[in-house]
């Protein structure tokens, strides 16, 4: 879970915890490649907009080094198609969330990976 504000990075880690998921976080795109270099992550979910590097330098980043790695983007910016296809990410969740869309987008972009 990569994103610069603590509470939706503990809502997320909370959430997807008591779902029985393990949960690392990141606040910053740099941050989080440096945690993925030390374990291979199942699934990135990160917002666009952070500092340091953001969720655009991120998505570019992990493509190059684990193109297969899926990503879901949390952001409150409404993306059009293009912009969403442009990420190649594999969901959109969007800001401010519910509980029921963060389970749902996360079970089945894992399916679909698995």
């Amino acid at each position: 879970m990569v994103d610069d504000e603590p509470q939706v990075r503990a809502t997320v880690r909370e959430a997807l915890a008591y779902e029985g998921y393990d949960v690392s976080e990141a606040e910053n795109g740099a941050d989080a490649l440096a945690s993925i270099a030390l374990s291979l992550p199942d699934l990135v979910i990160f917002d666009l907009w952070m500092p340091v590097m953001d969720g655009w330098q991120l998505r570019k980043k992990l493509r190059e080094a684990h193109p297969g790695l899926p990503v879901i983007v949390l952001s409150a910016l409404e993306l059009d198609p293009a912009k969403l296809l442009a990420l190649a990410a594999d969901a959109l969740i969007e800001k401010p969330f519910d509980l029921d869309t963060l389970y749902k987008t996360v079970s089945e972009v894992l399916a679909r990976h698995a």
